[in-house]
Order: structure tokens, then C-alpha cells, then sequence
């Protein structure tokens, strides 16, 4: 028995340390990507040790695969049944439908608070005998420490995704423009229409294949105090259908401040006021509270469409909630980072900046990460974390990858990628339904062509007997 077990671990040991698939490796080739740029771990979950392992335990840039540690731990020290509120608070007297004083909303750092749920707060706000504010609007985003903000990502600062967390945040503060090819134009309108926005359309109409749509379009905003005018041009095809375009044109508040006035003048209403940003001060009462969705559903905005501004209200969430507010980055770093030493899991090459993988500076290593993926799926919150990974050619950012692949539907993959970085892991069945974890990280200027190379690996481990 014992020499059947070494032989065992020795067969484990050599197989995790051979080379990569041939497959895997033409791939590579192909896309001019040296293997020493490359790290790859797979590995059983019901096993102790990996079947493939390669550059493992380098540590290299996630790009958005981040977000699985950040959700992670976000399940396993928050729960799954955690809900962020949001409260308002009057400070004035309020009689005959009238508030003397002023409107203060605390927000609690929800990631997911759309304009619907705002309409739903302010409903309840009418409902409470409120219809007339005569001060202002306060906003208190103090939950989240002001220093928990930072610069965009890159150039491109009107993007959605370089929009950055705030303990009131609505809309993730996007505004969404859609477009449209009619019979003899192109329609642009915003998802979401708040009057500050201004249109400009100089886009054309041309037929044809829609292909790289974005790159024939180009948008400029120019914004001031109180309106934003965004001008379209290029062109647009019939092919594309509809096509969705999200920019981040207003501060936090400012975007906040224009969807309260508009959503509650729509409900009757009365406001003319300013808005102004303060704590919650002590002589405030409170009016009412409404809570979000569970965190074991939101997680699925955040892996499935992998969204930055909502991963990173998460982490500082986890800061928030278990060393303290005001909420910082470095807080919820540390906090992360005894979660995992608690899980008997080293993380000494593990960088953190954001928890979104928006970023230049995090690392993780292939090796940590696959750990960490065995463990959540040997952990109570395996069913919420597993069900907010894209489902290969089914949803998601992986929705239309390897359509015509006997894999398809058969993996749960998060994926990754920003200039000189693309990665992919979560779990894979393989033929015979056993589940395997897969991690590949790719750090090179041509990682973007590396998707082959990745295919190959996920059908490899589907393959496997």
C-alpha cells in the first residue's frame, strides 16, 4: 500500500510538472507568446495535488480574473444572504406634506443601485408624508473614506469603467447610449434619459458587416457645471442592430443629485434646492431604510459582465465591515489577506490594489489562485460562487466562445483582459463530469492573441479520462 501511494504521488508529482499540451503549446506558437510568458494550473477539485502546473507560482497580472478573489471573499465573510442599505433622513420638521429643512440620504457603498431603486426609495419617501422639500439635498458618502478613490485606469476617462466607487452610487453613475440603424440614419438615446445629457449625432449610415463597430465611431464630450454635450461621429452599420456604448459623465453626486430631481418630479414632487456633500448630522431623523438584493445575487453582475466600479465597491465593503469605516482600499486588502492566511492559504506574491484587476500593479499567481478556487468549491458559498461565473457559449462575457465545442456548457470561466494581459480560469467538466480547475494567465504584448491557446487548454481538460 504504501509503495502503491508513492508511486501514486510520484505519477501526480511528474504529470503537473510536463510539459503543456501540444495543442496548448502550438497555440502559443502561433500567436508568438514565448511559454516563459505563460502560467497554467490545473487541478481536480476532489484532489490534492494539480495534473498540470507550469509557471505556477509566478506571480502575474489577473486583469478582471481578480474579481474572483474580491467576490470570493466577499461571500465567505460577508454571506451570501448579505444586503447593503440605503437610509434617508430629514432634518427639519415635517408637517403637512412639507419638509422644512433639508433631505439627507446615507449611502452604505451598494454596488448595484439603479435608477429603479431610487425610484423605489423615493416612492416610499412620498408615502411617508413628504411631497415638498424646502432646503436641500445632502448627500453622505462618508461610509467610504474619501481617499478610496483614485486616478482613471487609463486615457480614456469618460468610460464606464473607469468610474470610481462611492458609498452613494447610482447607475454605477454610466449613462447608457444606444444605437440603432433606421431606414435612413442612425438613432442614438440614452437608456436611462436624464436632461443634463445632450446628444449631438453625426454618425452616418452605411451597410455592410457591422465588425469592429467601435472603432468607426467617435464620441466627444464636453461638460460643464450642470450638462454634458456628447457628439457622435463616424459611421454606423445596418448589420449591427442594436449596440450599446456606457460613458461616466457626471461625478457621483452630481450624477445622483440630476436623477433624484428628475425621478421626483415625476412623482409629484417639489424641490429647488442645491445639493451639498456632509456627514449626517446628529439632530437628523431618520425617515426610512431599503435594502439591496443579496449579495449572493449581485455577484453575478460582478463576475458574469465583469464590472470594475461594482468589484471595487465590494472590497471596500469587506473594509467596512470588518475593520472599520471609514472604508479604504488598504483596509479591505488586509482583510482579504487574513482571509486567506486563515484558509492555511500563502499568499506572499499576492498584490492588491483595487480588487477589480483594473489595474497595473495586482498579481496573483496561477497556483494561489487555482488553491483558491479549490476551496471555494469545498466551501459553503460554492453554489453562489460558482452560479456568478460565465457559462461557456451560454452568458456572460464567454456567451459566444467555442459555440461548436463539446465543452460548450461545460465550464464556469472568468476571464480577463487588459493591453499585454489575458487571462481565464474557474472550472471545467471533463468528459466523464468530473470537475477540474483551470487557471491560465497570460503577460505579454501579444496576450490578446492567446484565446486559441486558451480554447485549447479548456478542451484538453475536457478530455481529460
Amino acid at each position: 500500500m504504501r509503495l502503491m501511494g508513492f508511486l501514486i504521488t510520484l505519477l501526480v508529482s511528474f504529470s503537473a510538472q510536463a510539459e503543456l499540451p501540444v495543442s496548448v503549446a502550438e497555440a502559443l506558437k502561433k500567436a508568438g507568446i514565448p511559454q516563459q510568458n505563460v502560467a497554467v494550473y490545473v487541478r481536480a477539485v476532489e484532489s490534492d495535488s494539480p495534473i498540470l502546473s507550469q509557471n505556477a507560482e509566478r506571480a502575474m497580472n489577473p486583469a478582471s480574473v481578480m474579481k474572483m478573489v474580491t467576490t470570493n471573499a466577499a461571500l465567505d465573510l460577508l454571506t451570501p444572504a448579505y444586503r447593503w442599505k440605503t437610509e434617508i433622513y430629514r432634518d427639519g420638521n415635517l408637517a403637512n406634506w412639507q419638509l422644512q429643512g433639508n433631505l439627507i440620504i446615507k449611502g452604505y457603498g451598494d454596488p448595484s443601485f439603479k435608477a429603479q431603486d431610487f425610484w423605489r426609495l423615493l416612492i416610499s419617501l412620498r408615502q411617508a408624508g413628504v411631497k415638498k422639500i424646502s432646503g436641500d439635498l445632502i448627500i453622505d458618502k462618508t461610509y467610504f473614506a474619501a481617499a478610496a478613490t483614485g486616478e482613471s485606469f487609463d486615457s480614456e476617462k469618460w468610460r464606464a469603467y473607469n468610474a470610481l466607487p462611492s458609498a452613494f452610487l447610482v447607475n454605477g453613475r454610466n449613462t447608457s447610449f444606444k444605437f440603432s440603424a433606421a431606414d435612413d440614419a442612425v438613432n442614438i438615446t440614452q437608456e436611462f434619459e436624464l436632461p443634463e445629457v445632450v446628444i449631438v449625432n453625426k454618425l452616418k449610415r452605411t451597410t455592410g458587416t457591422c465588425g469592429d463597430w467601435r472603432s468607426r465611431m467617435t464620441y466627444d464630450v464636453q461638460s460643464a457645471e450642470d450638462k454634458a454635450v456628447v457628439t457622435f461621429s463616424g459611421s454606423y452599420g445596418t448589420d449591427c442592430g442594436e449596440r450599446f456604448l456606457e460613458l461616466s459623465l457626471f461625478e457621483d453626486e452630481k450624477y445622483a443629485f440630476f436623477t433624484f430631481r428628475k425621478l421626483w418630479r415625476e412623482l409629484g414632487g417639489e424641490f429647488n434646492g442645491t445639493i451639498k456633500l456632509q456627514e449626517t448630522p446628529p439632530t437628523a431623523v431618520k425617515v426610512l431604510e431599503q435594502s439591496s438584493e443579496p449579495l449572493g445575487s449581485i455577484v453575478r453582475d460582478i463576475n458574469k459582465w465583469s464590472n470594475n466600479v461594482m468589484a471595487r465597491q465590494l472590497l471596500l465593503t469587506i473594509a467596512a465591515e470588518k475593520v472599520g469605516g471609514p472604508a479604504t482600499e488598504a483596509k479591505g486588502i488586509s482583510a482579504t489577506q487574513a482571509w486567506l492566511a486563515a484558509k492555511g492559504l500563502k499568499s506572499s506574491e499576492l498584490v492588491i490594489e483595487n480588487g477589480s484587476g483594473l489595474s497595473r500593479v495586482e498579481r496573483i499567481s496561477a497556483e494561489l489562485l487555482g488553491q483558491l478556487l479549490v476551496s471555494a468549491y469545498n466551501s459553503p458559498v460554492m453554489p453562489e460562487m460558482m452560479a456568478s461565473l460565465p457559462i461557456l457559449s451560454v452568458d456572460g462575457t464567454i456567451q459566444q466562445r467555442m459555440k461548436d465545442s463539446l465543452s460548450n456548457g461545460r465550464a464556469h470561466l472568468k476571464t480577463g483582459s487588459i493591453n499585454g494581459v489575458s487571462a481565464i480560469a474557474g472550472y471545467v467538466l471533463d468528459a466523464n463530469s468530473h470537475r477540474h480547475v483551470l487557471v491560465m494567465l497570460v503577460n505579454h504584448a501579444r496576450a490578446g492573441a492567446s484565446k486559441a491557446a486558451q480554447d485549447a487548454l479548456i478542451e484538453w481538460v475536457h478530455q481529460q479520462p
